[in-house]
C-alpha cells in the first residue's frame, strides 16, 4: 500500500515536559477533509526488560499505577532520556527499579507502542544472569516491589491476565518465543 499524504496545516503543542509532549495537529486528508484536532503524543520511547536470573526466574515488579489507581504486575520498564541509548536505558531501569543487574543483554524487538496517536517506540530486551547487586533507586512517583517467578510460570500468568499492561503481555510473549519456551 502506498502511504497516503496527510498534510499538516498547523501544529500546536499543548503539553511539553521532559518525558511527554502532546500536540494538536490540523490535518488535511487526501480527500480534502480537514481534521481540526488530531492529537499526537510524542516521546523518546521506552524500554522493557525480560530479565532472567541464573536460576531461570523472571524478574517482575508490582507497581502502583495512578491512571487506573491499582497495583499491577509488570516487567521492569522506563522512559528513554534525551540522547540515551535504549540499551543503556534498559540497564539503568532494571537496576533502578529492581536492584538487579545482568551480564548479557539482547534486544529482540523494536515496535511502535501505539501508532494511532503516538510516535513512541517500545524497545524490548532480554537480560541474562540477572542478580540483585544494589538497592532500588526509585523516582519520587514510583512505588515498586520487585519479585521473581519461575520462567515456566510466565505463560500461565499471561493466560490468567495477571500482567497489568498490554505492552508487558506482548513483550513477555515475544521473550518466551525468542527463548523457545
Amino acid at each position: 500500500m502506498e502511504k497516503p499524504l496527510w498534510r499538516v496545516r498547523s501544529s500546536t503543542y499543548l503539553i511539553e515536559s521532559e518525558h511527554l509532549r502532546i500536540r494538536s495537529d490540523e490535518i488535511e486528508l487526501p480527500n480534502g477533509v480537514v481534521l481540526p484536532n488530531y492529537y499526537v503524543r510524542e516521546s523518546l520511547g521506552f524500554v522493557m526488560v525480560f530479565a532472567l536470573t541464573p536460576a531461570r526466574e523472571v524478574v517482575l515488579v508490582r507497581q502502583y499505577r495512578y491512571g487506573i489507581d491499582e497495583v499491577i504486575v509488570e516487567l521492569p520498564a522506563g522512559s528513554i532520556d534525551r540522547g540515551e541509548d535504549p540499551l543503556v536505558c534498559a540497564k539503568r531501569e532494571l537496576a533502578e527499579e529492581t536492584g538487579y543487574t545482568a551480564t548479557r543483554w539482547e534486544q529482540f524487538s523494536v515496535v511502535p507502542a501505539e501508532p494511532v496517536r503516538s510516535n513512541s517506540y517500545l524497545h524490548a530486551f532480554l537480560a541474562f544472569d540477572a542478580t540483585p547487586t544494589q538497592a532500588q533507586q526509585l523516582d519520587t512517583t514510583e512505588a515498586i516491589e520487585p519479585f521473581t517467578v519461575p520462567l515456566e510460570a510466565i505463560r500461565a500468568m499471561l493466560r490468567a491476565d495477571e500482567f497489568g499492561a498490554l505492552s508487558c503481555v506482548a513483550v513477555a510473549y515475544g521473550a518466551l518465543d525468542r527463548l523457545g519456551v
